[in-house]
């Protein structure tokens, strides 16, 4: 079997190739940023993880050392205008390093890569730059299989949570033209399928795919299909030609979790006809016995998975553009400049676990047991300056796991029991962090919390100043709620 390296292994598809390709016998090294975000997948330890950014040809090469097949499934998905130079730069360098280790004995003999459709001459921006990444990749000297694919249908996947919450929230709506725009969308089952076949193929190809499901629908039918599925009465649609991208994803942003940033790139997409010209991609890889899976069908699968809080990977699984992603310092001097810190702890009469349990479930539905109404507001302040906003909610309404996104905050650390460490993802003037710990001293349990924030500029300063009081009063109702919902957890818990 092929050893297969998968990039973007934290990101939605990526998450869950590896686990795939391993169930499929293969070996397989994760190329990520950072090491850490895979520390608590259940797969990961069965993986060797490298330490690589894409545009860095000399770990990428080392990256590539040995690898039969590489999966390259890097997106930017934010909406500066530089996106496409990112994009760009990024495959030249894998291209190159893959066409250095593809020289040595047992090099790299395959690039697949997961695109968007390209078949129409006016594409949007982000599906333009798609295109020009697998082109990239047929002109390189290594062997490339580009698989374009237009909406994905799956369990956390950004097109379906945007698709579904439209649906459920809004029985009457008034939509863009691009609801009557035609594509074909595909199962995540479906396109892991292919990804882990190419692993297998014998003949050297190099060339496009379209890979799509059995049904040609517009995104009007969608939401009727979605609304039949869900058991939800039949949806009102009128589409109004006003509409711009722009206030398309804000009015996205508004109604679904998918935040505007998001919501622009994939509302720019729809407005192109995603069609498949071709299913010369059956000649490798052969259709399953009962054909591909259906719209519905896939629909049915991804209710049962968020049903069954079984979601193995979210959209918010990648990082946020614009985000940081700077670790918390342990060095109070760190870059020179200062730390606020808001330190909090309290005795609490329950059991650690009890108290631990109520930690691990905070955010989401079970909220952030302070002042509801101002944590809507700041979610909602957010939201209109670009931000990720509350709407994230949690992929696991029970368990986290480093990488996880909780509304606009992203888990860092987690030690099971002790300690949960949050980073911000809202937008800020600095960095920002919370940690809620668990201790036990002289036979007591103690609730311990910090809020950290790194300001960045005399902005920075300003804004904690400002906001202090505030602070006073979220942060200092969150020990107390917390404890008392320690103590109803404990009385739940059988004896």
């Amino acid at each position: 079997m092929a050893l297969c390296l998968v990039t973007g292994a934290t990101g939605y598809i990526g998450g869950r190739l590896a686990p795939e390709l391993l169930a499929a016998g293969h070996d397989v090294r994760c190329m990520v940023r950072s090491a850490g975000r895979l520390r608590d997948l259940p797969w990961a330890a069965r993986t060797e993880v490298v330490e690589a950014d894409a545009t860095d040809p000399e770990r990428t090469r080392r990256a590539l050392d040995g690898v039969e097949v590489a999966y390259y499934l890097i997106h930017t998905m934010g909406t500066s205008g530089r996106f496409a130079e990112r994009d760009r730069l990024a495959a030249r360098t894998f291209a190159a390093a893959a066409a250095a280790a593809a020289a040595a004995a047992a090099g790299v003999r395959r690039i697949v890569y997961l695109g968007g459709p390209a078949a129409d001459e006016k594409l949007s921006p982000h599906l333009r730059s798609r295109a020009e990444v697998g082109e990239i990749f047929l002109r390189g000297a290594v062997p490339a299989v580009v698989l374009r694919a237009a909406v994905i249908i799956g369990s956390g996947s950004a097109s379906f949570e945007m698709l579904r919450h439209l649906t459920e929230r809004l029985p009457v709506m008034t939509t863009p033209r691009w609801v009557r725009s035609r594509t074909q969308p595909i199962a995540v089952r479906d396109v892991l399928r292919y990804l882990v076949a190419w692993a297998e193929v014998p003949q050297t190809v190099n060339r496009g795919f379209d890979i799509g499901g059995p049904d040609v629908l517009t995104y009007a039918d969608m939401m009727h299909g979605y609304a039949a599925v869900a058991g939800l009465p039949p949806r009102v649609i009128i589409p109004v030609a006003l509409l711009t991208p722009r206030l398309s994803s804000l009015w996205v942003g508004l109604v679904t979790p998918v935040p505007a940033s998001v919501a622009r790139p994939l509302v720019e997409s729809l407005r192109n006809e995603a069609v498949c010209g071709e299913h010369d991609v059956a000649r490798y890889v052969p259709d399953p016995e009962g054909g591909l899976i259906g719209f519905r069908r896939a629909v049915s699968l991804a209710l049962v998975k968020i049903k069954d809080a079984d979601v193995a990977t979210r959209w918010s699984s990648a990082s946020t553009p614009g985000a940081p992603s700077d670790p918390l310092p342990t060095d109070p001097a760190w870059a020179g400049g200062s730390l606020f810190v808001d330190d909090r702890s309290l005795a609490v009469s329950a059991s650690p676990e009890a108290l631990w349990q109520v930690i691990e479930g905070i955010g989401g539905a079970n909220g952030w047991y302070s002042l509801p109404v101002a944590w809507k507001l700041r979610g909602l302040a957010d939201r209109l300056v670009g931000g990720v906003g509350l709407r994230r909610g949690r992929r696991d309404p029970v368990r986290l796991r480093v990488g996880d996104s909780i509304d606009f905050w992203r888990v860092e650390e987690v030690l099971p029991g002790r300690l949960l460490r949050l980073r911000a993802e809202m937008r800020l003037p600095g960095l920002a962090w919370l940690e809620l710990g668990v201790t036990r001293t002289g036979g007591r349990t103690i609730y311990t919390q910090r809020a950290i924030f790194h300001p960045h500029g005399l902005l920075g300063h300003l804004y904690w100043w400002v906001i202090s009081p505030f602070h006073g009063l979220i942060f200092g109702r969150m020990p107390v709620n917390l404890a008392g919902a320690a103590r109803r957890q404990e009385r739940l818990q059988p004896r």
